[in-house]
Parts: structure tokens; C-alpha cells; sequence
């Protein structure tokens, strides 16, 4: 008699646990698109970090970072161009282009300078704490990419259609966190504002983001100096058999 009611304890303890979840849903719009028709939605990443005072336990199911992660430098482009991972991530940057690379990343994030470095070849970063690292090539202009490193496994990339859903959210309150494609490396992101997760609120509402500029990401040189024409009898641009 006492295994069973032990037994019924348990599952209905292990019930209320469950019970104390949910998935997260939100939708990005763009801003001013209502006036101007449809707008493409811009690359954007929402997360959830408990609220100061809380006791919430955000912590990934493995403490251990995923591994095979890359940001692969190909035809003149970083593929993803978007890459999210949680902190403490070593993320590998393969050269699969047949010349040269300089990845390099100088704003709050990691920063770091992976040097020239061949076809075939690649290189490791450890993305160890928090931040959104906007990386380029010192060689290509066009070239860029954003690693956003989170201490938080709720997160989300909205879909082509601006939908998001964050699944086995704790209930509590939380700060919600948005970047978007919009939002360059000198440009403050938006303040991050609090939110409750209940039985009763599950919903993220509309997440308004900035038009997303179709140029290249304005930026300067590893020197901090405006990008140098290519000039073909360079090296670095020569093509490697």
C-alpha cells in the first residue's frame, strides 16, 4: 500500500512538473510594412534570460556545447549567415573558397583575427561568454556574419513568415531579448523588457523589428580604415589550384 501511494505521489509530482512548461509563441512584423506592402522579414533571434530576483533554472538538458559547429567561408559568403550558439561553443571556420580569407570580429561579442589563412584550410574560435559577434574577411568587403552566443537554451529564429516559438519555456518572469538584421554592429539593440510566462500568457504578442538594409553591412577594416580595391596581382586574390 505505501508503493503505491509513493507510486501516485510520484506521477502526480512528475504531472505538475510538466504541467509547469510551455511553448512560447510570438510574430515579428517589420516596421512601417503595413504602409509600404510586404516588407521581407530580416533575419531576427528572440531569447528569454530569467528576470533579476528570479530563481528560474535556465540551464541547457547537456552542459556540453554542441559540436560540428561552422560558419563556412564559401563563393565570397559565410554560410550560415546567421549562426546562434549557447555559450562556451567553439565554432570551426572552414575556407572552401579558392583563395584567400581574414575573418575577423572587432565589436562586443568576441573579438578576435584569424589571420590570412589558405584554401582547404580552417580555423577554431571559442565563443566562451555571452555576446553578438559581427564578423567579416579583411579581404572581401561584401562578406558577413553574425554569431549570437546565448546563456539561455530559450530561443528562437523567426521563420520566413515571421512566426517564432520558443518550446518548454519554465513558467516565471523573464527578460525578452531581440536582434534583428536591421540592428548593425554600432547601433544599440532595443532594451530588453520583461515578460511573465503563466498558464494564462504564453503568447510573445507582435515583435516589431527595423527594415533590414539590403546593402552590405556598413563597416571598416581589421585597421579601422576604409577597404583597400582589389588589386589582382595580389596574392591573397590569386585563385589556388
Amino acid at each position: 500500500m505505501t508503493h503505491a501511494r509513493t507510486r501516485i505521489a510520484v506521477l502526480v509530482l512528475c504531472t505538475g512538473m510538466h504541467a509547469q512548461v510551455a511553448t512560447v509563441r510570438g510574430r515579428v512584423e517589420v516596421e512601417g510594412s503595413a504602409k509600404t506592402g510586404h516588407t521581407p522579414f530580416p533575419n531576427t533571434v528572440v531569447w528569454l534570460t530569467p528576470a533579476s530576483g528570479t530563481t528560474i533554472d535556465s540551464a541547457p538538458a547537456s552542459p556540453n556545447p554542441p559540436a560540428n559547429l561552422r560558419l563556412t567561408q564559401k563563393n565570397k559568403s559565410f554560410e550560415p549567415h546567421v549562426l546562434v550558439v549557447p555559450a562556451g561553443s567553439a565554432v570551426e571556420f572552414p575556407n572552401r573558397d579558392p583563395f584567400f580569407h581574414n575573418v575577423f570580429s572587432l565589436f562586443e561579442g568576441k573579438r578576435f583575427d584569424l589571420g590570412l589563412y589558405e584554401a582547404g584550410s580552417s580555423r577554431m574560435v571559442h565563443f566562451d561568454r555571452p555576446g553578438i559577434s559581427y564578423i567579416f574577411c579583411n579581404i572581401h568587403p561584401e562578406m558577413s556574419a553574425v554569431v549570437i552566443t546565448l546563456p539561455t537554451p530559450f530561443y528562437a529564429i523567426a521563420n520566413g513568415e515571421g512566426q517564432l516559438h520558443i518550446p518548454n519555456v519554465r513558467y516565471g518572469r523573464y527578460l525578452l531579448h531581440v536582434w534583428s538584421e536591421g540592428t548593425g554592429p554600432e547601433n544599440a539593440l532595443p532594451a530588453a523588457r520583461d515578460i511573465t510566462i503563466a498558464e494564462s500568457s504564453t503568447s510573445l504578442g507582435v515583435i516589431r523589428v527595423p527594415a533590414a538594409n539590403r546593402q552590405n553591412l556598413a563597416h571598416k577594416n581589421k585597421y579601422g580604415r576604409d577597404y583597400d580595391a582589389p588589386t589582382p596581382e595580389n596574392p591573397v586574390y590569386h585563385q589556388q589550384p
